[in-house]
């Protein structure tokens, strides 16, 4: 009897052994790419004979020693739906399968803003009923190493139930091409909010870069759980360094009396996310407090307390009582005060916030934060008292470079693509300048582990947002951030699309994602799929100085320049002299080009046009109704030109 059971559980051990595995990008519903060779990768047991079967081809491989095998499938036309079927000691049928054309979106927040949060959403998920769309939702993941598969994920084909949590930038770029193009669509979204462009790079890129060697240098290749150890004793003892106390608990119900003194407490700019100023990248709980002075008339009226936005959890005090709170990161905090609760004087407001993953703090719009009495207003914005208690022990995207690369790309490659699309850079603005260097090396390294030359690769410039009040005369690190994007086109085969009239000031998350997706389906339409059309704003070419004026020259003008409200002025534009100062100038349109002037500037050298945070207001287009990127005639300095990305040691 024990002779049988030991031979069944050998033969059920050689049987587990030999079953063929799928990586789960191959699944039922899945999109191929079309006119390429199709890669069909997958494991079984070492020198297993591996056959697959598509449409009408048979390919067979024997696995490698480590039981790895990869075949390359005949490209295909548009078509389908068809069956993809593997065969060694067992068979896998993966059914429903299409072929078209296949893009990767991928990026920070705006990249994973879902369908059901953009504008007209109701409406755009009624009009979802497209069978030939399909989304693979890649799970989001960490590790210190490359990874060989997902840990989750799966393909969805567009409908009112799924498309909600589509990516809205890939799903309206799928559907503008899918009505020009009447084929298939795959859009494979691997996104993550909050992220650098540091994390979705191999280490192998920066092993290899001038400009980073050294840094990644200093990274340990380890498992996830040693790096959440590394990495949770090296950012509790930079915090403890931070803010001069150590990181702990202790005496923390007292944080919300009014008696409580902070005055060893550090500082943090408010409203504005952790991770743009010096605390940086943490994930944990931090209090935060801001006393403020009311008279005896004050407190007689009704007072309504606005935090702006929380990231992510708050619990708020007032005077040591709880007036409120919320876990919902995005959502504004409007909290009612008590009668009685105010006093006399001096008042405390204390505000418990646990952070769980990527931005944290007290963020949004300076007007939304503020103390209503009445009909009279307090603004709450300036600076505000912290402490950090608690330091979590998990590790974020941005803890260490290549952690998303491992997990949420290197399992995709070499999943036959067209091209990407890539929404990313609100996390690198304090390092705008070395991100002229870290984004096109990104895009240079997943074209060399594709392998498939070089694929489009299209991105979004940065819209408006008033993050740190940055313009020409204080210096403006989005403006620095769109203008290392604009250099990024000199890597062949790029496309940006400008967002500049379609953003909001007070929202790094606008909800028009329709018009993003067009514009990036419109460089495609033109460049990849032959449809010829204007696809792109004007473009700064040239200057030329006259006396008093500058003269701007454009590439890219369509059929000519125009100001969006069809005068012959723009908006937007200053002026310098060898002074450096700039002057906001009047600028008028005559024979396509901008001549600029100001009645301060006699000598000017230098024009700036949309250089700020918040650039709202600037009104350049081509007639073709697209926008012209924000641009610099100088070369002076920048704000972030010493920044460097760095590893916490």
């Amino acid at each position: 009897m024990k002779k049988h059971i030991t031979f069944l559980l050998v033969l059920v051990s050689i049987v587990a052994n030999a079953n063929v595995k799928m990586p789960l990008l191959f699944a039922d519903g899945m999109v191929l790419q079309r006119n390429k060779e199709i890669p069909v990768w997958g494991w079984a047991d070492a020198n297993e004979k591996v056959e697959v079967h598509f449409n009408k081809q048979t390919k067979s491989i024997v696995a490698d020693k480590n039981g790895k095998w990869m075949i390359k499938l005949s490209a295909e036309k548009a078509g389908g739906p068809f069956e993809l079927i593997i065969t060694g000691k067992n068979k896998i049928i993966i059914k429903d399968v299409l072929v078209g054309e296949v893009w990767i979106c991928s990026g920070q927040s705006n990249m994973e803003f879902q369908v059901s949060k953009t504008v007209n959403a109701e409406k755009e998920i009624a009009d979802s009923n497209y069978p030939m769309i399909r989304h693979f939702g890649v799970a989001q993941d960490l590790s210190g190493k490359p990874k060989d598969d997902l840990k989750a994920g799966k393909w969805e084909v567009s409908s009112k139930e799924t498309v909600g949590n589509f990516t809205a930038v890939g799903y309206y770029f799928a559907k503008k091409l899918y009505a020009e193009l009447k084929i298939p669509i795959g859009i494979i979204n691997t996104s993550w909010g909050g992220t650098n462009v540091e994390t979705w790079t191999s280490r192998e890129a920066f092993q290899k870069s001038e400009d980073f060697k050294t840094m990644i240098a200093d990274v340990p290749t380890l498992n996830i759980d040693s790096i959440s150890k590394l990495y949770a004793r090296q950012m509790k003892e930079r915090v403890e360094k931070i803010q001069g106390t150590p990181v702990s608990t202790e005496n923390e119900n007292t944080f919300k009396e009014p008696t409580f003194n902070d005055t060893s407490w550090g500082e943090l700019n408010t409203p504005s996310l952790w991770e743009n100023q010096p605390l940086g990248d943490l994930d944990g709980i931090v209090w935060m407090r801001k006393i403020i002075t009311l008279s005896a008339e004050d407190i007689k009226n009704k007072a309504t307390l606005y935090l702006s936005k929380i990231d992510d959890e708050d619990i708020t005090y007032v005077n040591g009582i709880e007036v409120g709170k919320n876990t919902q990161w995005d959502f504004k905090r409007v909290y009612e005060v008590p009668a009685n609760v105010l006093k006399e004087g001096q008042n405390v407001i204390a505000v418990r916030i646990v952070d769980n993953s990527g931005g944290g703090g007290i963020y949004g719009d300076a007007a939304d934060l503020k103390l209503t009495l009445g009909n009279k207003t307090i603004p709450l914005d300036g600076k505000w008292k912290f402490k950090v208690i608690v330091v979590k022990t998990s590790l974020s995207p941005n803890s260490y470079p290549s952690l998303l690369y491992n997990a949420m790309v290197n399992p995709l490659v070499p999943y036959a693509i067209e091209g990407v699309l890539w929404y990313q850079g609100e996390a690198n603005v304090w390092r705008a300048n070395q991100y002229k260097k870290a984004f096109p090396l990104m895009i240079t390294d997943w074209r060399t582990k594709f392998n498939q030359g070089d694929f489009p690769f299209y991105f979004v410039q940065l819209s408006t947002f008033d993050e740190f009040k940055g313009n020409s005369k204080v210096g403006s690190r989005w403006a620095e951030l769109r203008e290392a994007q604009a250099e990024t086109l000199k890597l062949k085969n790029t496309g940006m699309a400008v967002t500049t009239d379609i953003g909001n000031a007070k929202d790094i998350h606008p909800t028009n994602k329709q018009d993003v997706g067009l514009r990036l389906a419109a460089i495609a339409l033109n460049n990849v799929y032959g449809k010829k059309q204007v696809y792109s704003g004007p473009t700064y070419k040239s200057q030329e100085i006259k006396g008093n004026q500058i003269i701007l020259t454009f590439d890219n003008i369509g059929s000519g320049l125009s100001a969006s409200d069809n005068s012959q002025n723009v908006k937007g534009f200053e002026i310098a002299g060898a002074d450096k100062v700039f002057h906001s100038a009047k600028a008028i349109i005559k024979d396509n080009k901008i001549i600029v002037s100001s009645e301060n500037v006699p000598n000017p050298v230098a024009v700036h046009y949309g250089w700020a945070d918040d650039d709202t207001e600037i009104n350049l287009f081509n007639k073709e109704k697209f926008p012209a990127s924000p641009f610099r005639t100088d070369n002076w300095e920048m704000i972030t030109a010493n920044e460097t990305y760095k590893v916490s040691k």
